[in-house]
């Protein structure tokens, strides 16, 4: 456990990209890596294993990095495996630290101690966590308020199914920014775009829920589809759709004030 948790405290938990504290926008990555502390090995999987889905979002990261460049934002990425600790998952969620995922058994995340699980949240999920939230804090003193964009991807299929989307647009309980992009997005005929599939954006304790609902920033989570972001000519298409989709809407001032939190309509 000693060397575990010297390990946690020499590993840096986030990746910051530096940007305009008033440019009114920050972007987050919270499954953008595949590392993880040489102390936990490969938590008893094979190495391949860390270049699928289930050890990070493919090609959300490099996204984030563009997009962030290209706005002049901050932005912040998570520096270590979702097979570890999911750093979008509230800490009551029991698929906070997974035991299987798609179909893999992680042994490394079996019968856990109560000590490791503390030592794992204490030392990559809770400082990625925060750091999120400070940069929110620095933008709101800054002003303008920001708009929260996270990037995620997923799957083309999912158990043998096929998932016809693109890109998806998620959100919680505030449609400011999701709706108008949702619309942009579509105004592409060759696009098919999920409106809170094939996820939802509404999980009491997840990222979106705590760092942008309950302060009440404009947020939306989009994930593209991996394949379309899997190399550089589609990390750039993405980044010129969404770029041309973002820039009007992040013009608009309602986008940037505080909304209390509510209830999404049904």
């Amino acid at each position: 456990m000693a060397g575990k948790l010297s390990a946690s405290l020499l590993w840096e938990a986030f990746e910051r990209c530096e940007g305009a504290a008033n440019c009114g926008l920050l972007f987050v990555c919270d499954h953008a890596s595949a590392a993880l502390p040489d102390v936990y090995g490969n938590l008893g999987l094979k190495p391949e294993a860390f270049t699928r889905h289930i050890a990070y979002d493919i090609g959300a990261a490099a996204l984030t990095r563009t997009l962030a460049a290209r706005f002049g934002a901050p932005a912040v990425l998570s520096h270590f495996s979702r097979l570890l600790i999911d750093p979008n998952r509230g800490l009551d969620d029991p698929t906070l630290i997974m035991e299987i995922s798609d179909g893999a058994i992680i042994p490394g995340n079996r019968h856990i101690s109560d000590a490791e699980r503390a030592d794992r949240i204490a030392h990559y999920w809770q400082p990625y966590r925060s750091a999120v939230q400070a940069e929110v804090a620095r933008m709101i003193e800054t002003g303008p308020v920001p708009v929260l964009v996270s990037l995620h991807s997923f799957t083309p299929r999912w158990k043998n199914r096929p998932r016809p989307w693109n890109v998806a647009v998620l959100w919680d309980t505030d449609d400011r920014l999701a709706g108008p992009l949702i619309a942009q997005l579509r105004a592409d005929p060759a696009l098919k775009v999920g409106d809170n599939e094939p996820y939802d954006g509404a999980l009491r304790g997840d990222s979106l829920h705590e760092i942008a609902t309950i302060p009440g920033l404009p947020h939306v989570l989009i994930e593209l589809r991996q394949d379309l972001i899997s190399d550089d000519a589609g990390i750039g298409l993405w980044a010129d759709r969404l770029e041309t989709a973002l820039r009007p809407l992040l013009a608009d001032a309602k986008m940037h004030a505080l909304k209390p939190q509510g209830t999404r309509a049904a």
